[in-house]
């Protein structure tokens, strides 16, 4: 992910999908960042668009409410 979303910008969705996600499979400039974490977890949006990733699932559902967004888990 190379911009920042702008949650504030994002229209009338207000629904969030929230899953884990492997560090190998990230952009490798993310995966340079994740600094050992092995498992981080991805915000995405109702159409599939990543919006951000967290270092836990309890961080991505902060975020996602924090903003507005009703997270819910995607297995």
């Amino acid at each position: 992910m190379t911009n920042p979303f702008d949650f504030a910008k994002s229209g009338d969705a207000r629904i969030v999908y929230v899953r884990p996600v492997a560090l190998t499979d990230l952009p490798a400039e993310m995966q340079e960042q994740a600094q050992g974490i092995e498992k981080l977890y991805a915000v995405h949006s109702e159409d599939g668009e990543r919006l951000a990733v967290v270092a836990d699932r309890n961080l991505a559902f902060i975020l996602a409410r924090q903003n507005d967004f009703a997270p819910v888990t995607v297995h």
